[in-house]
């Protein structure tokens, strides 16, 4: 292709356009790379755009691209598209040759995220950095706004809108699973621009300057402080931004992670109403620290700029559980590349910093966890909590959340040879503990609201609610989170008092301060900073450990308990089912009713499943006894107090009601009886029994050719039959043993819907399901042979049979009620 001619660019976009039809990726990807290798950036950016739709796919979900989310290690195309999109590979060459030409690349505003969408379609311009000063205005007004972006930002933002793209899955595929290559190209991409070792490595290509152009820098006032700053330090300028000419090559490259990390938090992590976007502002966070700081005031709700007119707006719901695990692969990586800070770089004091020399890398990692993803995880999480469906598929939440609190978990040392149990928090992350208290406190009262309203019998919501228990039962861990709230429980007026000198150096006469006070000033300050942030200067905070919630854990220790028994009694009568449907009950022993088939216990709640539901909420009493220190006493008592209130008896009785204009209604402890299985409805079916749904011991085909031939004779002969059964002598009650259902007239225990159906008598009817059973054909057929042994025809032995039921319904015709009673 070199020897050929240069095409003109509309040429080269058709002919790309073709090949996606006629030839297969690899022969297009070979193609692809000599076009990247000798095409100038003029032609190859008309092709870029393209290009990336191609891969990603568009915004709006219509081209599905190279579908990455579905294309696993199996395929025979996987290992193309890894080649073709690392971040060494042609695709990211192709970036960086079009970066130093410094083009820009347009997403429609309707594409963004939906609060930064809001806040520019009412004319407010976010004060996100990521798309500060990128706006286009055209003539045909604000429905048309765009942004305008670099290549680099435009190749990472279409990759990371490509997570939350709604998709069909292709036939015979399916999401969430973590060896995909979006999740592994995930994982590359992250690994590669933040490098817990060594610093970024420089861009393949290199123009005649040197090296690919960063983006022009912001103003020096310009900061995160939408991100979560709270060192003083670090709210007067920009450590990322800082263009020098004699800058190491790190300096040059420092951006390429910052955009990166900026685009993965703002497309999977903005499921938070506009109000709350607002306030993560830094114009909010500015007035929160002068207030913080100066007044002692009570606290008064601030409305923030522009929320007159945009608190309207709410962003819908839609992360996957794809997305989450997504999320979670990223918190794990920043934990990792936060704790690689060098040990000399992490002790010194925020004051004294920025005077040494320190790689923007390692000044990158000091803040990146703070900055740019606590508030918006935070509220992400938050969102999840509140809205994810109460089943396992909560576990990809529940274990982001969990990964976050457990920095400790990524620091890349040798685990400790003692158990998981018995490991202790080092004090070295009480700071991060205090800077993240609601991560800690706020989210684990909302997870003991789900897990009161979960079915704990489930082993894998069991082995949720131990983990959570585990993890909080962590030794030091306990103690560091209580500090945390006695810190922020602190007076204001306190810190009114303390506030003006706690933040003076020595060098600015605040020596005569004890460094223990300036310590516990800059915390409280932290702390409080951290919660109003995130919950508004009006929140009512509630104490992790304090009397409410001590109160909700032992209602979720009472559901435990209830839930243990209910594995047991489930555990219990899956034996004697078992029992009964044993090799000689099918020869008819066993009980034929079709209404108790099923006895309400799901495949993974039986067997080994209950053994480890027992074994869960075992270990997760021991953990939440020892979080909010419970004596075993205490323990005792509310076990046995649930024993005499919840026997078996009672499990035989209606769950808890009340009286309604339409019948009964369930109460909050009539629900959670029925979650836990203690106590349930006695629902049967009621309808035509010729019309349940066919069992699996019953032949489908003679099932419905029976209903028809029952259907036939009850259409022909209901006069006769009605006339038989309605008469008050022997006949008529011979009839109405045979025609109608005995079960009709026994009285159940009624459900809350029950009282609204009119009770009506069945009328007489001829029924040949029973026929249908193999049971039954089994039965018949062994009958038959018997006969044969006795030289009876199958006409003798017919007349036989017919005399054997005749004589059997005489029999309970007259002697039915007594046996009843006895």
């Amino acid at each position: 292709m070199a020897a050929q001619t240069l095409q003109q660019p509309s040429f080269l976009l058709a002919n790309l356009k073709a090949d996606t039809t006629t030839k297969p990726l690899l022969q297009r990807c070979q193609d692809l790379v000599k076009i990247i290798d000798e095409y100038p950036a003029k032609e190859l950016h008309l092709i870029f755009p393209w290009l990336v739709e191609s891969v990603f796919g568009s915004l709006d979900g219509i081209i599905a691209g190279w579908n990455l989310r579905f294309l696993h290690s199996r395929s025979n195309e996987y290992n193309i598209v890894m080649d073709f999109l690392h971040p060494s590979g042609p695709m990211m060459k192709l970036v960086y040759k079009l970066q130093a030409e410094e083009y820009k690349y347009e997403i429609p505003v309707n594409y963004l995220p939906g609060p930064v969408k809001a806040c520019i379609q009412e004319g407010v311009l976010p004060d996100c950095p990521l798309f500060h000063n990128k706006l286009q205005f055209p003539l045909s007004g604000l429905l048309t706004l765009n942004i305008a972006l670099n290549p680099f930002e435009y190749f990472m933002y279409s990759f990371a809108y490509c997570l939350i793209t709604p998709k069909n899955y292709p036939q015979g595929h399916h999401g969430s699973s973590t060896d995909s290559a979006y999740f592994v190209l995930v994982d590359t991409y992250l690994k590669y621009f933040l490098p817990s070792e060594g610093n970024v490595p420089l861009s393949p290509f290199s123009d005649s300057r040197g090296s690919v152009t960063a983006p022009s820098p912001r103003a020096s006032t310009v900061s995160f402080a939408g991100y979560g700053v709270h060192s003083p330090s670090l709210l007067k300028h920009h450590i990322f931004h800082q263009p020098s000419v004699n800058a190491e090559p790190s300096a040059q490259e420092i951006w390429r992670s910052e955009t990166l990390l900026q685009m993965f938090v703002e497309v999977w992590l903005h499921h938070y109403s506009l109000e709350m976007y607002q306030k993560l502002q830094s114009p909010q966070l500015a007035l929160l620290q002068y207030r913080l700081s100066m007044s002692s005031m009570p606290c008064q709700p601030y409305a923030p700029p522009g929320s007159g007119t945009l608190h309207t707006y709410q962003e819908p719901f839609s992360p996957t559980e794809e997305h989450v695990l997504v999320v979670r692969l990223l918190v794990k990586h920043l934990h990792a590349f936060s704790n690689s800070l060098k040990p000399e770089q992490l002790s010194s004091s925020p004051s004294a910093h920025s005077h040494t020399h320190t790689s923007p890398l390692e000044e990158f990692k000091r803040v990146v966890v703070q900055r740019f993803v606590q508030q918006k995880l935070y509220l992400f999480l938050q969102h999840c909590f509140g809205h994810w469906p109460l089943d396992a598929s909560f576990r990809a939440v529940l274990e982001t959340w969990l990964s976050y609190i457990q920095p400790w978990r990524y620091t890349g040392e040798k685990p400790n040879p003692q158990p998981d149990q018995n490991r202790t928090v080092p004090d070295k992350w009480e700071t991060f503990v205090q800077e993240n208290l609601l991560m800690y406190t706020k989210l684990f009262q909302v997870f003991l609201n789900r897990a009161v309203r979960t079915d704990l019998v489930n082993a894998k919501n069991a082995l949720m609610v131990f983990r959570v228990a585990k993890v909080f039962a962590q030794p030091n861990l306990a103690e560091m989170v209580q500090k945390g709230e006695q810190l922020f429980l602190e007076p204001e007026h306190v810190l009114h008092h303390r506030q003006p000198r706690g933040y003076l150096t020595p060098s600015q006469g605040g020596s005569y301060l004890s460094s223990r006070q300036r310590v516990v000033t800059d915390m409280v300050f932290k702390v409080k900073s951290h919660v109003y942030a995130l919950e508004g200067q009006d929140c009512q905070y509630k104490q992790m450990f304090g009397t409410e919630i001590r109160g909700a854990v032992m209602k979720l220790i009472q559901i435990i308990a209830q839930a243990r028994q209910t594995a047991k009694r489930i555990s219990d009568q899956s034996g004697e089912v078992a029992a009964n449907n044993s090799f000689l009950s099918w020869f008819g022993f066993g009980s034929p009713d079709l209404n108790n088939t099923f006895h309400g216990a799901e495949p993974e709640e039986s067997g080994e499943c209950l053994k480890k539901t027992h074994e869960f909420l075992d270990r997760a009493l021991e953990n939440l006894c020892q979080i909010f220190k419970l004596n075993q006493g205490q323990l005792n008592q509310l076990i046995s107090n649930l024993g005499s209130s919840e026997d078996d008896g009672n499990s035989k009785q209606l769950p808890d009601c009340i009286q309604g204009e339409n019948g009964l209604v369930l109460t909050d402890l009539g629900r959670r009886q029925i979650i836990n299985g203690l106590r349930r409805f006695d629902i049967q079916y009621q309808g035509d029994p010729d019309l349940q749904p066919i069992r699996s011991y019953e032949n489908a085909l003679l099932v419905r050719l029976l209903y028809r031939i029952s259907s036939l004779v009850n259409e022909r002969f209901a006069g006769h039959m009605n006339t038989l059964c309605s008469r008050p002598d022997f006949l008529g009650r011979l009839g109405r043993h045979y025609l109608t259902d005995p079960g009709v007239s026994t009285q159940l225990r009624p459900s809350p819907r029950t009282r609204l159906r009119t009770e009506s008598s069945r009328e007489p009817r001829l029924s040949l399901r029973v026929l249908a059973s193999y049971r039954t054909i089994l039965l018949l057929l062994l009958f038959y042979v018997f006969g044969a042994f006795l030289s009876l025809g199958p006409f003798s032995s017919t007349m036989l049979l017919l005399a054997g039921g005749f004589l059997y319904g005489l029999f309970m015709m007259l002697f039915g009620d007594k046996l009843k009673t006895h």
